[in-house]
């Protein structure tokens, strides 16, 4: 068994877990969909006696994407509510800003005492009005969440040139370009890691990254020792668990199979600064699951590994 498996799975069918193919859209996600039961004991957070280690936890607002359309308002106010200090949006059919004004969204934010740190984007087109209305806004990172499986090691080489252009563009505008990745950027191919390949070839003074956890071990890799190689590169990370039978799916944060006191606590010292919970499917109502998390989070302490 490797290290990585005993420190973060808790569930031993997991072990299968590098031949995990599964997929979903956008962000990773798919439509709602009820959790089947799992034969995984919870390992709780909340070991160590303590102050949260991560007070000022984040939600990336894919998770509310069957709400949040309808009342944008209403659901970062109901956000805020369950103890959210920070938000990462996506660019929905409103937009990153919701139908909002730039100033508008950044008052709005002030106004809940949240934070809109970063937001998930198309950055292969209108990039320059992107990166000037997430500056507007108060918004720090510019995030590129998906770019697909490329075919060859060459073409991952290219999307890392891109990445340096658009960090540029980023820059100028005062803000910074990243990358989050899936589970295909972490499957070897011609026996390298094309996420290897994206870091080894952009610019850290350019281009940043979010590391998704749930991703990074559906892929059957050891998240720490990736983090320690790539110290400093990752900015970011999306915190959300994952449930591998009957089939692979993403649960309430502690119902799970990752650590995420071990876990984070290394991603902290490695250099991660914003912890942003996401969670793509639910076993009842998308804010009772929300919910759920930021309690969990409320209450996790960071532990040795």
């Amino acid at each position: 068994m490797t290290y990585n498996r005993r420190l973060f799975l808790k569930s031993a069918g997991v072990a299968a877990a590098g031949t995990l193919a599964f997929s979903l859209s956008s962000c990773g996600g798919s439509k709602e969909k009820s959790s089947e039961s799992t034969d995984s004991t919870s390992l709780s957070s909340t070991g160590a006696s303590g102050a949260p280690s991560i007070p000022d936890f984040g939600l990336q607002l894919y998770s509310v994407r069957d709400i949040i359309a309808a009342d944008p308002k209403g659901v970062l106010k109901q956000i805020a509510g369950l103890g959210y200090k920070k938000i990462e949006s996506y660019a929905g059919d409103k937009g990153f800003l919701w139908g909002m004004k730039p100033k508008e969204f950044k008052a709005y934010m002030d106004e809940l005492g949240m934070t809109i740190v970063s937001t998930h984007a198309d950055t292969t087109k209108d990039l320059e009005k992107a990166a000037a209305e997430a500056s507007e806004a108060g918004i720090s990172y510019l995030l590129q969440p998906y770019i697909g499986p490329q075919k060859t090691l060459d073409e991952w080489k290219k999307r890392a040139d891109e990445f340096n252009k658009r960090g540029e563009i980023c820059q100028k505008a005062g803000i910074k370009f990243g990358y989050h990745n899936h589970d295909y950027s972490f499957k070897e191919q011609d026996g390298k890691l094309p996420q290897e390949i994206l870091l080894d070839n952009t610019d850290k003074s350019l281009v940043h990254y979010e590391l998704d956890l749930m991703w990074i071990v559906a892929a059957g890799k050891d998240p720490v020792a990736h983090l320690k190689k790539y110290a400093g590169r990752y900015d970011l990370c999306h915190i959300k668990d994952l449930v591998s039978k009957p089939e692979p799916h993403s649960v309430d944060l502690g119902t799970g199979e990752i650590d995420f006191a071990s876990l984070l606590k290394v991603g902290s010292d490695s250099g991660i600064t914003q912890f942003i919970v996401e969670q793509e499917e639910y076993p009842g109502s998308v804010i009772t699951s929300i919910g759920n998390d930021a309690e969990y989070m409320k209450k996790l302490v960071f532990k040795e590994a």
